[in-house]
């Protein structure tokens, strides 16, 4: 799984599952899914474009870690920092999208895999 850091004036754009969604009303960071063969990278501007509509240039990588779901599911998640974008973002793939203060982040219900990303974007350690 691949995920963006999307800032604009010192926020950070965050969505929510939708009803009826594995995790329902859960919140995340825009992305998904590396397709066998795929460049996290390119993997990550592709699912901008599908769930936001914006065309992004994607930045380094901020963190890689794996995370164990108490189902036994093993998944390794790569968050990427997203230097610039063009559109303005659309919802096309959540319940809500939002802009949000690091510091506020612990406040939502995000999913457990991004809780460690989450706290460390609070703290402002990333």
């Amino acid at each position: 799984m691949v995920a963006g850091l999307i800032e604009r004036d010192g926020q950070i754009l965050i969505g929510q599952r939708k009803r009826g969604d594995r995790h329902a009303f859960k919140w995340e960071f825009p992305g998904g899914k590396v397709e066998q063969d795929e460049d996290p990278k390119a993997a990550l501007a592709r699912e901008l474009k599908e769930e936001l509509n914006i065309t992004a240039e994607i930045g380094p990588e901020i963190l890689r870690y794996e995370h164990l779901y108490p189902n036994g599911t093993l998944i390794l998640l790569i968050f990427c920092r997203v230097n610039s974008f063009t559109g303005e973002p659309v919802n096309r793939a959540f319940e809500q999208i939002l802009w949000e203060k690091a510091e506020r982040l612990t406040e939502y219900d995000f999913l457990d895999g991004d809780t460690d990303f989450v706290r460390r974007l609070a703290r402002h350690e990333i």
